[in-house]
């Protein structure tokens, strides 16, 4: 397995001398940390997975896919492998684009028609956020959205979730390794999110070989999410320093990888280094995220646009409002990112560069059109919890201020 740095060893300034840098512990005297999943790494991993499921019970497994891979090879290999090893297995693929609330009913309906006892999700974001939802609708009373994380009157998430084997087909959301579900409502396009350790997944098989397919434009999309997740983790408010370690690392053999990966499909080396700078950035932002993230789920639930890619076409032009906050700390991630200019400058110069390299549209305007409702972005920005941590406050009105220049650059 190989990651590969994109200069050479020693290139660019030297870093600062650690003595120069404190490390500033919080107030609190107690922190907690948990980074319970088990994780089976590498090509061909999903050969594990008959026995993965047999050891944890699953004999009546519902497999969960995206539609738009139910009939590649690989699914009915998995399918095979599972009957083969005495398996009953039911299958749910009613999942396309951004995911919604009748596709976890329909998925939590075909789970209690097949009398399942656990998931087996396949596939991108989508698709293992769907299968998430499905484990709670499928063992829970009342509504999905019941059990919205913060809401007022929410309700739990139990141990009485089923548990659920991931099998990741893209490299960027990280949902494998996460403890929530995005699902939007469609009624208002807000995206919700239902979260609980209980739908972590018991073991995820991280197989790289399943990204092979993808094409140019979304492996691209989905490393930018990756990158995204590892950057905003990195500089959100929270303490965390294990997130901290994990997201520059994440970030790093993202960045060493993401050209090829776009470039050569099947180079197998550059798709693991996506796939596991992925999977970091997912566990590094369990710490937190930030404006970026606020302003991709505006254009998300405004556009109906992929999200890696409204992080892609927004990530420099947000990241922006954050340098007078946070200069030595987007200086550290120019340095992971081993760029020669390792500076603020520099990381967002090397950005707005990397998309250009990689195929994406230069801001959101190439995206979704010229003439956005900037004011209604601007709400839905706000409302979005992202940007709490956010390591320099936003208002509604600075995100006028950021989405009117994002718009105008990226034209």
């Amino acid at each position: 397995m190989r990651y590969r740095a994109n200069v050479a060893p020693g290139a660019g300034p030297a870093p600062s001398s650690p003595a120069r840098r404190r490390v500033s512990l919080p107030a609190v005297t107690v922190s907690r940390f948990s980074f319970p999943t088990d994780i089976r790494f590498g090509p061909g991993a999903r050969a594990e997975l008959a026995g993965v499921c047999s050891a944890l019970g699953i004999g009546r497994p519902l497999v969960v896919v995206d539609r738009g891979i139910t009939g590649l090879p690989f699914v009915a290999e998995l399918r095979s492998a599972l009957g083969q090893a005495g398996a009953t297995v039911g299958f749910f693929d009613g999942i396309a684009g951004n995911p919604v609330e009748s596709q976890v009913e329909a998925g939590a309906a075909a789970y209690r028609s097949h009398e399942a006892d656990g998931i087996v999700a396949v596939g991108g974001g989508a698709a293992l956020d769907v299968a998430k939802a499905i484990a709670v609708l499928a063992s829970h009373p009342g509504s999905l959205f019941d059990y919205e994380d913060g809401a007022p009157g929410a309700r739990e998430v139990t141990a009485a979730a089923p548990p659920i084997v991931a099998l990741p087909t893209t490299a960027g959301t990280g949902s494998e390794v996460g403890r929530s579900a995005v699902i939007s409502d469609e009624a208002t396009h807000v995206k919700r999110i239902i979260f609980s350790p209980h739908l972590l997944a018991r073991c995820v098989l991280a197989d790289p070989e399943l990204t092979v397919g993808l094409p140019p434009a979304v492996t691209a999309a989905t490393g930018f999410d990756a990158l995204t997740h590892n950057i905003e983790a990195y500089l959100a408010r929270d303490y965390h320093p294990i997130c901290d370690g994990i997201a520059l690392e994440g970030l790093r053999i993202g960045a060493a990888n993401l050209r090829d990966a776009v470039a050569n499909p099947a180079d197998i080396g550059a798709r693991s280094g996506m796939l596991m700078s992925s999977m970091m950035g997912a566990i590094a932002f369990q710490k937190g995220l930030g404006l970026v993230h606020s302003t991709a789920h505006a254009l998300g639930t405004a556009y109906d646009l992929h999200h890696g890619l409204a992080n892609a076409v927004m990530i420099d032009h947000a990241l922006r409002w954050n340098v007078e906050a946070v200069p030595e700390r987007m200086a550290d991630l120019a340095e992971a990112a081993r760029l020669d200019q390792r500076d603020a400058a520099g990381l967002l110069g090397w950005l707005a560069s990397l998309r250009r390299e990689v195929g994406l549209p230069p801001g959101p305007a190439a995206a979704v059109g010229p003439t956005p409702d900037i004011g209604r972005l601007s709400t839905l920005a706000a409302q979005d919890g992202c940007h709490l941590n956010n390591p320099r406050p936003v208002t509604e009105a600075d995100f006028v201020t950021i989405f009117t220049a994002a718009f105008a650059a990226g034209a």
